[in-house]
């Protein structure tokens, strides 16, 4: 069965004919979310003619590296967006055994995105998400030379008093562009039909897309009154983004609920196991299974979950018993100082004490 088709009903202009690059490059474009802190220390590097930039920002593949000339204005917003991604990650799977680390080089994940797994899927997706939103964000903002305020249609069930003219988030331009420029790294390599590194390529494409769709999904229309004393005389409407911790839970729910899919002959995704249903576009697949990341394994880029912190009552993955994988855990005495017992005096000051408490914390063997 090849991979499934899916229509395209979310309203969107899409991007037809992306930009072709050659593209040889280690790492990873995410990797601008670790730099970003540095890049928005320093706007004049995005002043248009400040060619270094685009050759200095580690992990760019070669087709990225030419549309960053193009649109430098913009590589503070992909580091932002990715920096959103890696952040909501780590936010996700803060309670368990892999809790989206970072390590310090251009991979940004280390080997852990070698391995075609959930994982793998869920940070393409994320990141991916995180770029479109911010790229979204900074056109209603004024931020980009290339974009503005969201040219979106009136939607047909809106009040007919109702205006359809505020300022929205241009989720349009943030899709069209995030496709150009996260997947021109995939589109640039051509492997072998049916080989597994056409299928990881085919992988990462669909969860790119996941990404974006999953902003999309989340997207709400919102209304503002306008009149005298709250008369509410005047209502003017726009398009606006979802909060991204949203965004993240939305794909969360859609890693819990991956789909593991091969590379046919032909060089088609298919699902492995015919029992299951086709995913769609905005369902995350893979590859392989997880590692279990119980114990450090360099090669898989597991940091094992010794030290982690557990909760000794929880059933779920923050219990100590999922966590740990079963080499049990050791409990720690913690004093916490807080104010307490404070009291507001006329006029005008508050007054507290110094509680101090005793709480138990507990860290896997």
């Amino acid at each position: 069965m090849d991979m499934w088709k899916t229509d395209w009903n979310l309203r969107l202009t899409v991007c037809l004919s992306c930009i072709v690059l050659p593209v040889t490059a280690i790492g990873t474009w995410m990797n601008l979310g670790i730099q970003g802190i540095d890049i928005l220390r320093n706007p004049q590097a995005y002043m248009l003619g400040a060619q270094p930039l685009c050759t200095q920002l580690k992990g760019l593949s070669r087709g990225q590296t030419k549309l960053c000339y193009l649109y430098q204005d913009h590589m503070a917003h992909v580091g932002r967006g990715a920096r959103l991604g890696i952040n909501e990650c780590q936010w996700q799977f803060r309670h368990r055994r892999w809790n989206c680390s970072t390590v310090e080089d251009s991979s940004v994940f280390g080997p852990v995105l070698n391995i075609p797994s959930r994982e793998a899927a869920f940070t393409h997706a994320v990141a991916t998400a995180g770029v479109v939103h911010a790229i979204a964000r900074a056109c209603r903002d004024g931020q980009l030379s290339n974009c503005g305020c969201s040219r979106a249609q009136r939607p047909k069930n809106l009040h007919r008093d109702w205006i359809w003219g505020g300022c929205g988030d241009n989720i349009e331009y943030g899709y069209r562009f995030t496709e150009g420029f996260v997947d021109v790294r995939e589109r640039e390599n051509n492997h072998p039909r049916g080989s597994k590194e056409q299928g990881r390529k085919l992988m990462n494409l669909h969860n790119n897309e996941a990404g974006r769709r999953a902003v999309i999904r989340k997207m709400r229309v919102t209304c503002k009154c306008h009149g005298v004393s709250g008369s509410c005389s005047l209502i003017t409407c726009w398009q606006q983004l979802a909060s991204f911790r949203e965004v993240g839970d939305h794909l969360k729910d859609k890693y819990d609920g991956a789909t593991e899919v091969k590379i046919n002959r032909r060089g088609k995704l298919q699902i492995r196991n015919p029992r299951f249903n086709l995913p769609t576009a905005e369902d995350l697949v893979y590859m392989d299974e997880s590692p279990d990341y119980c114990i450090t394994n360099l090669t898989t880029g597991s940091h094992g979950t010794h030290g982690r912190l557990c909760n000794r009552t929880s059933p779920a993955t923050d219990g100590c018993n999922l966590m740990c994988c079963g080499r049990g855990y050791n409990t720690h005495k913690v004093s916490l100082k807080e104010r307490c017992k404070c009291k507001f005096h006329w006029c005008c000051y508050v007054e507290c004490k110094t509680c101090v408490y005793s709480l138990d914390t507990h860290t896997c063997k």
